[in-house]
C-alpha cells in the first residue's frame, strides 16, 4: 500500500486561500487472471467521521480479489478525520466513563443535556475557529472531485457505505458527467426535507426493530445463554444487568451509558450477537469480565472516538437547518420514546448540539437526483431491516436517481453494511456491476445471510471465523 497527501482549499470559494491536506492510500490493481485495469475505485465508509485509509487492505480478501485485479483500491480520510485537518470539539479525556444514563430522562437530566449540548457546540467553535463552516457534505463532494482528478480519472468509480451513500448521491447530482460506476451500500434517505433531523428520528423505530431481532435470536438460544425463552424475558434479563450497573459500574468502567453503546452495536451488526448475549449471561451468573471487556471504552482510542464524533456533528449540523427550539426536540422524542425507547433519547442527545450550532447561514441540502436523466447506471444495496439507514431510504434514493438506478435488497436481514463478505449473493451482484456495469435488473433480491451461530464463552475456540471484515463495516458513531 502506498500513501500520499492531497492538497485542497479549506474554502472552495477562495481556491487560493488556506489549504488543507487529506491523507490517501492506494493499492495498485493486481491484474490477476489477466484482468485489464479499469481505473481507480474510491471508497468512503460513512459516519460522517470515519476514515477509509484501511480500504486498500481488502485487496487480500477473497471477496475483493477479482475487483482488486481490475481496480486500484483507493481509501482516504475525509476532511476533519484522522490526519486530514483533524477536527476536535472537546478534550478526549472528558469522554472517559463510566456514565450513568437514566431509562426515562427527568426534566433535570434533560436540562443537563441541553447545557452539555450548548457547551459542546461552543467547544467546536472555539477549537475549529473560522474553519468550522467548511466541514460539510458539499465540501466533502468538492474534495472527492479533486481526488478523482488527482487520480487521473475522468469519471469516478465509487463505493460508499451509510453516510457515504449520501456523499455519492450528492456527487452524482452535481457532477453526473464525471460518474462512471457507483455502489451505494445501506442508503441514507436523501430527501432534502429529511436531512438530517427527520432522518435521525427515523432511526429510533429502526433500531427498535433490530433490538427485537437480537432479543428474539437470544430467546431461541436460551439453552446457551439462559437469558429467557421469549424476547420479553431477554429484555428483563437486560434490564437486570442495566439496573445493576446503574448501582455499581461494572469493573469501575461500565455504567448504563457504556452498556447502551455496547448493545447499540447489536442493533447495527448481528455478528456481535453471540458475544453480547454471552456477556449478559456471564454477568447474571456472577462474572462481569466479558461485559467489561466488551463495553469498556478503550483509552487508547479516545482521541479517535472524539474526532469521529466531532466530524459527525460538524457535517450534520452544517449541512442543514435543525430545530433551534428545545421544546420541538423534547416533544418529538418524548412521543418517539413511547414506541421506540431503546435508542430514541440517546440519539436525540447525540445530535442536540445542532440546535445550538454557532455557524450561521447553513447550507440548503442538495435536491439529489434533479438531473437523474444524466446520471449513469448506479447500484444501491440495502438490508430490509436495517436500523441505521431504514429501508424506505433506499427506495427514495432509487426513485431520485432515476431509471438507471438498480436496487439489490437483502430480504429479512438488518445488519448495517451489506457489501464485502456478509452475503455471497449481494457480493456477486456488486462484483458483476463493478466489473461489467451490469446491474441485472432494476429490483433484485437476495436471501438473508445466515444468522449467527450461538456460541457460549465456554466454546469460543470452536467458533467459526466470521466472513465479514469488520474494518469494512460503517462505524457506530
Amino acid at each position: 500500500m502506498r500513501c500520499a497527501t492531497l492538497r485542497v482549499p479549506l474554502d472552495y470559494a477562495r481556491p487560493d486561500g488556506p489549504q488543507i491536506s487529506l491523507t490517501v492510500s492506494r493499492v495498485a490493481a493486481t491484474g490477476r487472471g489477466g484482468a485489464a485495469r479499469q481505473g481507480a475505485l474510491v471508497y468512503n465508509p460513512g459516519g460522517p467521521g470515519a476514515s477509509g485509509m484501511f480500504f486498500p487492505l481488502v485487496a487480500g480478501l477473497p471477496e475483493w480479489e477479482r475487483i482488486g485485479a481490475a481496480y486500484d483500491l483507493v481509501g482516504y480520510a475525509p476532511r476533519g478525520v484522522g490526519r486530514s485537518a483533524p477536527l476536535s470539539c472537546e478534550d478526549p479525556a472528558r469522554t472517559h466513563g463510566p456514565t450513568q444514563v437514566p431509562v426515562e430522562p427527568s426534566a433535570a437530566y434533560k436540562r443537563q443535556r441541553v447545557a452539555a449540548a450548548r457547551a459542546y457546540a461552543q467547544g467546536c467553535a472555539q477549537r475549529a475557529g473560522a474553519a468550522l463552516p467548511y466541514y460539510s457534505t458539499l465540501d466533502n463532494v468538492r474534495d472527492l472531485h479533486v481526488l478523482r482528478a488527482a487520480l487521473g480519472e475522468e469519471r469516478l468509480t465509487f463505493v460508499g457505505a451509510s453516510y457515504g451513500t449520501y456523499l455519492g448521491a450528492v456527487y452524482a447530482t452535481l457532477h453526473p458527467g464525471h460518474v462512471r460506476r457507483m455502489v451505494l451500500d445501506s442508503a441514507v434517505d436523501p430527501d432534502p426535507r429529511r436531512i438530517w433531523y427527520l432522518d435521525n428520528l427515523a432511526q429510533a423505530p429502526g433500531f427498535e426493530r433490530r433490538w427485537y431481532d437480537f432479543r428474539a435470536w437470544a430467546a431461541r438460544h436460551h439453552a446457551t445463554y439462559r437469558l429467557g425463552a421469549t424476547p420479553v424475558a431477554v429484555q428483563a434479563s437486560y434490564e437486570r444487568v442495566r439496573d445493576a450497573v446503574a448501582r455499581t459500574a461494572a469493573g469501575g468502567a461500565v455504567g448504563t451509558g457504556e452498556l447502551q453503546a455496547a448493545f447499540l452495536q447489536a442493533a447495527y451488526y448481528d455478528d456481535v450477537w453471540a458475544e453480547r448475549a454471552a456477556a449478559l449471561g456471564a454477568y447474571l451468573a456472577g462474572d462481569p469480565g466479558p461485559l467489561v471487556r466488551q463495553a469498556r471504552p478503550d483509552p487508547e482510542s479516545a482521541v479517535e472516538r472524539e474526532n469521529a464524533r466531532a466530524v459527525y456533528t460538524a457535517v450534520l449540523c452544517n449541512d442543514a437547518a435543525w430545530p433551534a427550539d428545545w421544546e420541538v426536540w423534547n416533544r418529538d422524542n418524548t412521543e418517539l420514546a413511547r414506541r421506540a425507547p431503546f435508542e430514541a433519547w440517546a440519539n436525540a442527545f447525540l445530535n442536540l448540539p445542532c440546535a445550538y450550532w454557532p455557524v450561521r447561514g447553513r447550507q440548503q441540502p442538495v435536491a439529489v437526483g434533479e438531473q437523474s436523466a444524466r446520471i449513469p447506471r448506479t447500484l444501491i444495496v440495502a438490508a430490509e431491516r436495517d436500523g441505521a439507514t431504514p429501508y424506505p431510504g433506499a427506495l427514495e434514493l432509487q426513485r431520485r436517481l432515476g431509471a438507471g438506478a438498480a436496487l439489490v435488497t437483502e430480504v429479512g436481514a438488518g445488519a448495517h453494511g451489506v457489501v464485502g463478505g456478509r452475503n455471497d449473493c449481494v457480493d456477486r451482484h456488486v462484483e458483476r456491476y463493478l466489473l461489467t456495469g451490469d446491474t441485472s435488473g432494476r429490483h433484485v433480491t437476495c436471501a438473508p445471510h445466515p444468522e449467527p451461530a450461538p456460541v457460549s464463552l465456554d466454546d469460543r475456540a470452536a467458533r467459526a471465523p466470521g466472513k465479514v471484515p469488520r474494518a469494512l463495516l460503517p462505524p457506530v458513531v
